[in-house]
């Protein structure tokens, strides 16, 4: 039997799920001139993780997050669907596809630009920067057993110090972001 991804990312260290993340962007970061060491990548997820104020390229991590999180809504937006709307729109529904090879290139894109924004937006967010948590609650809402919204509300319960069981959880962090 294969191990539940969501069950394992919700049991990690919250430095090695962030660490993995940041790993996962440290392409996308170094086409926007952000290259990051592993040691760096350690050190910024351990950063994140205990709340301590990252320093070094922390502030060039996050701009860059931000870039890449807005170009994907952009993606998104060329198809007339907001975040929340992309997620619940099932690939047959997609426009703009007639062949098979089509099909899979628009799901291919779809699904790229949803797991750029999901993770992005939790970097960004772990990082400081939580311009984009709608999208998060978003993602929380839609399906939050899925393995990107449990890190996004691992992300969410640090920073607001709402207590992760609340039955409440998302309103109780809706009234903390807009406070």
């Amino acid at each position: 039997m294969r191990p539940d991804r969501a069950h394992i990312y919700a049991q990690a260290p919250l430095a090695d799920v962030l660490g993995v993340l940041l790993r996962q962007f440290k392409r996308l970061l170094e086409a926007r001139g952000v290259a990051l060491s592993d040691a760096e990548v350690k050190q910024l997820a351990a950063d994140m993780a205990s709340r301590v104020s990252p320093g070094g390229r922390a502030a060039a991590v996050r701009a860059a997050l931000n870039a890449i999180v807005a170009e994907s809504l952009g993606v998104l937006a060329s198809w007339n669907l907001t975040f929340a709307q992309s997620l619940s729109t099932e690939m047959a529904a997609m426009p703009g596809w007639e062949t098979t090879a089509e099909f899979l290139a628009l799901a291919n894109e779809k699904a790229n630009a949803e797991l750029r924004i999901a993770a992005g937006a939790t970097l960004a967010a772990a990082l400081g920067d939580l311009r984009h948590a709608d999208l998060l609650l978003a993602l929380i809402a839609h399906d939050p057993d899925e393995v990107d919204a449990v890190v996004a509300r691992r992300v969410l319960t640090l920073l607001s110090g709402v207590d992760a069981d609340a039955p409440d959880w998302l309103e109780q962090v809706r009234a903390w972001l807009h406070s």
